[in-house]
């Protein structure tokens, strides 16, 4: 059967990437219950704090069944639930929001690339709970008037072709106007820079170690960067902007996370930026805003391998599964 199969290295990958992923947010969704009042929003966490929950033990019994080490992950010693709320109801639903859509692409990508039955349906069913979260925090946001609905353009009256260069090339002089694809990408990325933002900036305020401190701070004035730069493209076309989350952030000094899980959670939310940056880049047929995507994309690297340094001069990164050095095998 299927199932006897060994585990090919994407399966293998996606696993042990996904088991750390949902210890990490176990951690915030138990921390995020302890803090938020409003009790719509209290639900939503419990219904995805089950979910990561049910992941997990599925994960577990994978991981027995192929006698394959259970990573570390992230455990009770990495949140603490007596902290104060770090964050309020509101940014704590927006946060929820946008992972949730980080976790149906992640649970995308596994599916499409796993082979053996039992972890394709697990996926299967990843997907369904990652969309389920999804679509019940955008119809909160949306009762609530939280969620800001990106631009609007006037349906065209027929298709047409592009018929000159400029369209693409002209870079200095008078501009066309952004495309509705150019336009969606820009308001998406802001909006997810600015929830990631405030984020980055309540870890700021409550890391106690001066390195991971000092790397935040640096995470926050890289997204300070973009939110410039992408917020000056929408207003010289005059789209309306996402609102920032900022003072969402509440004036808590006391630390409800590890510096290992702040900084892992700051490096994650920069590497999928890499990743939509890069979607932009090449769906732009403007040059000036593929490049401000492309430097963009290049920051935000930047600052994710400055955090996969620092991790491992921590000794918090676990070492991913290996392949067989048959370099080094014994015959």
């Amino acid at each position: 059967m299927q199932e006897k199969n060994r585990l090919t290295s994407p399966e293998i990958a996606n696993l042990w990437t996904h088991y750390i992923r949902e210890t990490l947010s176990v951690c915030v969704n138990k921390y995020m219950l302890h803090t938020i009042q409003d009790p719509e929003i209290h639900s939503l966490f419990q219904t995805a704090l089950q979910y990561s929950l049910k992941h997990i033990a599925a994960l577990k019994v994978l991981f027995k069944k192929e006698k394959f080490p259970i990573p570390k992950g992230f455990t009770e010693e990495d949140v603490n639930l007596e902290a104060p709320p770090l964050f309020t109801d509101v940014l704590c639903l927006k946060s929820l929001y946008m992972m949730s859509t980080h976790g149906h692409n992640e649970h995308s990508l596994a599916f499409t690339t796993s082979i053996r039955q039992d972890i394709v349906d697990f996926y299967y069913q990843c997907n369904l709970d990652a969309m389920d979260i999804y679509k019940r925090s955008k119809d909160l946001l949306i009762s609530k008037q939280l969620y800001q609905q990106p631009p609007a353009y006037i349906t065209p009256k027929k298709a047409g072709m592009i018929k000159q260069y400029h369209y693409v090339t002209d870079v200095f002089g008078k501009q066309r106007p952004m495309n509705a694809i150019e336009s969606g990408h820009t308001y998406f990325n802001l909006n997810k820079v600015m929830i990631s933002k405030a984020m980055i900036l309540g870890f700021t305020q409550v890391s106690k170690n001066p390195n991971v401190r000092t790397l935040l701070d640096k995470g926050v004035q890289t997204a300070n960067k973009h939110i410039t730069t992408f917020s000056s493209l929408l207003a010289k076309e005059n789209i309306h902007l996402p609102k920032s989350v900022e003072t969402e952030v509440i004036n808590s000094t006391t630390s409800p996370f590890s510096d290992k899980l702040m900084l892992l959670q700051t490096g994650f939310l920069y590497g999928v930026a890499v990743t939509y940056f890069n979607a932009a880049l090449i769906s732009s047929m403007r040059a000036d805003i593929a490049a401000h995507n492309e430097k963009a994309a290049l920051a935000s690297l930047w600052i994710f391998n400055r955090i996969g340094k620092e991790m491992i001069d921590n000794q918090w990164m676990e070492q991913p599964p290996q392949a067989d050095d048959r370099k080094r095998l014994d015959y």
